[in-house]
């Protein structure tokens, strides 16, 4: 694929507002979030398909909230499970049970507390449903094969399956081909990593009896490496992983994800009598490796999900974490096409999501180092940092906190928003997810006292006074109160916490400077 500079305007009749490279979860919730915003986009994918493999099947609880907020959120759970407990083998006998991650206290604060488990094939599946629900669609069997930009847009080619071709003009490209990104390359954006285990793993989904659906069983000392087997949420297929100890050998898909290759493999491993395998629905081969582009934005081009980074799957912080990039940049976008929003605000994209890479990157590394080294079952317990729920933006530009005094440990401009009940003049139950819901920003007033000058008032800004006189939501059981202590805090769309202040005018200075013009 060619990247090249050249002149053009976007305006043609068939132009989008936006472009975007790959159909997996990255692109979908991009798209869904174009989509409620009225933002001109196409997706396009190379596969006939969506990705029909079990492999990013953990979705944290951060996650979850963010899914809530682009509606889909209850379809994945009406189809996705709670993380099984782990039964450890030693050959054909049970020997113990474990819980290998962390699971939250359920409460006002946090809505999802733990991990929600499902094949990312039926992730994809509900995604995409929710986008054609919004008047989306994906151009499937379509590669994009070329592009340029200029100071006003991007121009591409795309190429169809029958060989045909187009060229599409987009006011901007979104690069969320995978790791092996086209787009990146193209940039010419270095991808600096790094090997995080030379042991090849074999993964694949495929019909199995003779194992229980109940637990995700696992053999950490089987000979020739661990095997894990967990049936798939919603499926008859099970997922097989297995490791390989001799770092020499190299696993081909073809040779050893055939249905008599896996029984023999579950069979040597396990010592388990009466398994069968049927038909294989998908394998692949990886080596876990963890690397990330230099940057994430050049000019009208921009890197999300694994085309940015890729993780080891320890952890389960790949998948959302790319959810997570493309629910920061799609309300920037929005802002910037809708609202007037300085060309500066999508820089902030860059900023605020190398750091968090980095910093996930780190912590999926530290998760898979943990354990090769600390446990005697192959797996060391996830912590409370793998939900994601305390990943912040308390150092982006985009943060203002502006009040004294703020308690140790309270919470500041740029962390994630927490939820909590309330109820409206009429009584009824109004959560603040529920009042964050949607592409706005949210001002919520927790000062208790009727303002010293008019709350600013926009098209795309809510604002909700919590409590005090003339409250439209009642904080009856003290949680917002809790949650947030004292002042003004304007949500950004995407659930973070962008001003703290004590100022009415410390708000519309706020929006002048970094959000929106009008």
């Amino acid at each position: 694929m060619d990247a090249v500079s050249t002149v053009g305007t976007v305006g043609a009749a068939g132009d989008v507002e936006v472009l975007i490279a790959g159909a997996g979860p990255t692109g979908l919730v991009l798209a869904i979030d174009l989509a409620r915003r009225g933002i001109r986009h196409r997706v396009v994918e190379r596969s006939e398909r969506g990705f029909p493999g079990s492999r990013g099947v953990g979705i944290q609880p951060r996650t979850l909230e963010v899914l809530d907020d682009l509606g889909a959120v209850d379809a994945l759970r009406a189809v996705g499970g709670p993380c099984p407990l782990v039964q450890i083998w030693e050959g054909p006998e049970r020997v113990r049970e474990r819980d290998l991650v962390h699971r939250a206290a359920a409460g006002p604060a946090t809505p999802y507390p733990e991990l929600l488990m499902l094949p990312q094939w039926r992730t994809v599946e509900v995604l995409y449903g929710r986008l054609e629900d919004l008047g989306g669609a994906v151009d499937f069997s379509t590669e994009m094969t070329g592009f340029s930009q200029d100071g006003d847009g991007v121009t591409a080619t795309l190429r169809r399956a029958d060989g045909s071709e187009e060229t599409v003009r987009a006011g901007y490209l979104v690069g969320a081909d995978g790791g092996r990104s086209a787009v990146r390359k193209a940039l010419g954006v270095p991808f600096t990593g790094e090997p995080v285990d030379p042991r090849p793993v074999l993964i694949a989904d495929a019909v199995l009896e003779g194992v229980d659906r109940g637990h995700w069983h696992m053999w950490p000392k089987a000979e020739g490496g661990l095997l894990a087997v967990r049936s798939l949420e919603g499926a008859e297929t099970f997922q097989v992983i297995a490791r390989f100890e001799d770092v020499t050998y190299e696993p081909e898909v073809t040779r050893d994800a055939t249905p008599e290759a896996l029984l023999a493999l579950l069979e040597r491993r396990t010592g388990l009598p009466g398994l069968r395998v049927g038909e294989v629905t998908w394998a692949s081969v990886y080596r876990a490796r963890a690397a990330m582009a230099e940057r994430f934005r050049t000019g009208r081009v921009f890197l999300a999900g694994d085309a940015a980074h890729i993780h080891s799957p320890a952890g389960g912080q790949g998948l959302n974490t790319s959810v997570q990039d493309a629910y920061n940049l799609g309300w920037k976008l929005g802002a910037v096409l809708r609202h007037g929003a300085p060309d500066a605000l999508l820089d902030s994209y860059d900023t605020e999501r190398v750091r968090v890479a980095a910093d996930v990157l780190g912590l999926s590394t530290s998760v898979h180092a943990d354990d090769r080294a600390h446990s005697e079952d192959g797996l060391h317990r996830r912590g409370p940092e793998t939900l994601q729920l305390s990943l912040h933006y308390r150092e982006s530009p985009l943060t203002r906190e502006t009040r004294r005094d703020v308690p140790e440990g309270a919470l500041r401009a740029g962390d994630r928003a927490p939820d909590a009940p309330c109820v409206d003049a009429s009584g009824a139950e109004v959560r603040l997810f529920d009042a964050f819901r949607g592409p706005h920003f949210t001002l919520l007033d927790l000062t208790g006292e009727p303002p010293r000058q008019p709350l600013p008032a926009a098209p795309w800004l809510r604002t909700y006074r919590v409590g005090g006189p003339d409250a439209d939501l009642h904080d009856t059981g003290g949680h917002a109160k809790t949650a947030y202590g004292s002042g003004l805090f304007l949500i950004r769309p995407d659930g973070y916490v962008g001003l703290a202040t004590d100022e009415v005018g410390d708000v519309a200075a706020y929006v002048r400077a970094v959000a929106v013009a009008g």
